[in-house]
């Protein structure tokens, strides 16, 4: 090739490289762009109630649209324990489901299994919630809480949590059918990283004489665990912020009860059934208000993950 030709072609190649740099140099900014427009025009719509409540927004129970009292409690705790529920089962069930998948399932089983396992990942959250009031709610309300009220009700510490009337729906259900909805995510993206796994890391621990659940705990966690992790917090995500499936089974009711049986609220549910009926300023500004604190729960809980899993990293380095 002559050397005028050359130059043109590498002229050419340099221009194509810069501009691809650009180009996802302007992707990258303009996520954290779109990030800090949400969070500023969420504080704006959020300033008439932080003025009116200030701190006392996070403290008080009170929600009565009528006399312009609002508060945030209840959304906030029915949020944090509808999603601790929901990874309390869905972690688990999903560890069981992955190292099923990786480790003792038949090889003509495993195809089928993950596909009907990201199947449900995209079910819509509303057939969820449909499923959950019409078919789970009535069954629960008949077999499981009766059971639960008359076996653990009585016990000394545990008991409140489990007092009350069976009526199916309630904060316990609402836990449940999140746990359901994030499974497939989580299970997803701990079969593919623990496929990672390289082969001979495996039948070295079989071969000195290691049990599956061994390599699963002692091998195969510890080179996944960021990974693990990272689904873990994809079903979290999911979890705080889901919105038809929990409005339809959690009751929606702004009331505090030391019961998990009981109707409660979420921000998520909180906001879809009340946004569009808001009159005045104050009280679309206090639901604003909720859809930032969600935001920022969210934002805390994610970071405080990550910020442990990097600790936890850190000291293995430093051990070895």
């Amino acid at each position: 090739m002559p050397t005028f030709l050359r130059e043109v072609h590498m002229k050419r190649h340099n221009l194509l490289d810069i501009l691809f740099r650009n180009i996802t140099r302007l992707s990258a900014f303009a996520v954290l762009v779109l990030l800090v427009a949400i969070i500023v025009s969420l504080i704006v719509g959020s300033v008439p109630s932080i003025k009116t409540f200030g701190f006392q927004f996070l403290t008080s129970a009170e929600w009565d649209p009528v006399t312009n009292e609002f508060g945030a409690l209840v959304p906030i705790v029915g949020t944090l324990i509808t999603s601790a529920i929901a990874l309390l089962i869905a972690i688990p069930v999903s560890f069981g489901i992955a190292l099923f998948l990786t480790e003792l399932s038949p090889r003509w089983l495993r195809r089928p299994l993950g596909i009907a396992i990201e199947l449900l990942a995209g079910v819509p959250s509303i057939i969820y919630g449909m499923w959950g009031l019409f078919v789970f709610a009535p069954l629960f309300a008949d077999y499981v809480q009766p059971w639960l009220i008359e076996k653990l009700g009585p016990l000394p510490i545990f008991g409140p949590l489990f007092q009350g009337i069976p009526m199916g729906i309630g904060v316990l259900t609402a836990g449940i059918i999140l746990a359901i909805m994030v499974i497939p995510f989580i299970a997803s993206v701990m079969r593919d990283v623990f496929e990672v796994v390289p082969t001979l890391l495996k039948e070295s621990a079989y071969g000195l004489g290691a049990t599956t659940w061994e390599v699963m705990w002692q091998v195969v966690l510890p080179y996944t665990k960021i990974g693990v992790a990272g689904g873990i917090m994809l079903g979290l995500g999911r979890a705080l912020g889901e919105t038809m499936a929990v409005t339809f089974v959690i009751g929606n009711a702004h009331k505090l009860s030391a019961s998990l049986l009981m109707p409660g609220n979420s921000i998520s549910s909180a906001l879809a059934n009340e946004f569009n009926e808001a009159v005045g300023e104050l009280y679309t500004s206090a639901l604003v208000e909720l859809g930032l604190i969600l935001f920022l729960i969210t934002f805390i809980v994610l970071s405080l993950a990550r910020y442990m899993l990097h600790m936890l990293t850190k000291r293995e380095g430093s051990t070895t």
